[in-house]
Parts: C-alpha cells; structure tokens; sequence
C-alpha cells in the first residue's frame, strides 16, 4: 500500500496529536497513593476558610516562603476554589496561588485532585482530620508531598508532635519535614 505524501503528513500529525492529548490526560490522572487512606465521612463544608501550614516537605512552589496559608471555599459546580498565599522574605514580596479542586469521586472522601496550572493535576489527600476540623494532615498523590495544616497559627507542642508521629506512621519521612514560620 503507498500512502500519499498529504495521507503522511495527516498520518503524522494525527499521532502527534494523539500523544499530545495522551500526554495532557496523564497530567490529570491522580490516585491516592499505596497504604494512604483519605479521611472518609468528610464534610467539604466545615473544611472551608482559612488554614495555616504549620509544617511541610519543601517543593519548589513554596521554597523559602513562610506566613504560608491556603482558603477553600466551595464553587456552585462542587469544586473547590484554592488560593494559597506565603510570604517570600527573600523577595520581601507576598506571592499567592490560585487554582481549583475536584473530588476523585464521592465528596465524603477528602480524596482530592488540585491544579494551579492547567490541565495538571496533583494529589489532596486529608488523611487525618480532628473531629472539630481544626488540624489536618494532607498528602499529595506520593509521600514526597505532606502539610501539617491548622486553623490557627500555632498549636499545642504536644498536639504538634502527636500529628507529626502520625504522619510518620504513615511513612512521611520526618528528616524533610520543616517548620514553616507563622
């Protein structure tokens, strides 16, 4: 069979395009990571509003910054709106980011997929919740992503440590964890 040079190139640019598309649609697949259980019987709700990050493994979105917090609120379409914000002392400059979370599947599961850049998606996973909503654990789609969050800006020592041996209990490696300055 002899394929035209027109049918080549069409040829081409649809596998191009199917691996582009490809490409993009890996970018959104996100699961829960092995031996993570995501906080069931979550109301979306009451996590609303303002959280301080207490704590966190350092990435290069948040490097250097602290006064760091993040508020959700819940859009009429059951997303969630995300704008996190931190102080870059290095910059003596406030930098904030938005972006949009979506439930992987039912919204009583804190099991959630958050993009700040386009179609990308990374994993939200509140893998401890006190029942009062005041302190939380999230880990992103691996063990290389974790937050110590609070609705206040300090806590009990006590409380603090008690969180950070849970998330080590769930195989947070704690020699990367630091301290984010409130």
């Amino acid at each position: 069979m002899h394929l035209s040079r027109s049918s080549l190139i069409r040829t081409a640019a649809l596998t191009v395009a199917a691996a582009g598309v490809a490409a993009v649609v890996s970018g959104c697949a996100v699961s829960v990571p092995r031996g993570i259980t995501p906080v069931t019987g979550f109301d979306a709700k009451r996590y609303m509003g303002t959280w301080y990050e207490l704590a966190r493994i350092d990435h290069r979105f948040e490097k250097g910054l602290t006064e760091v917090s993040a508020n959700y609120s819940l859009n009429d379409d059951g997303s969630v709106l995300v704008v996190n914000r931190g102080y870059d002392a290095a910059k003596k400059e406030w930098r904030q980011a938005n972006g949009k979370a979506r439930f992987l599947g039912e919204s009583d599961v804190a099991a959630l997929k958050v993009s700040f850049f386009g179609p990308f998606y990374g994993g939200y996973n509140v893998v401890s919740l006190d029942d009062d909503y005041q302190t939380s654990l999230v880990i992103g789609d691996s063990l290389d992503y974790f937050w110590l969050l609070s609705r206040s800006k300090s806590i009990p020592e006590q409380k603090f440590k008690q969180l950070l041996e849970k998330a080590q209990s769930l195989g947070v490696d704690l020699s990367r964890v630091l301290l984010v300055a409130q």
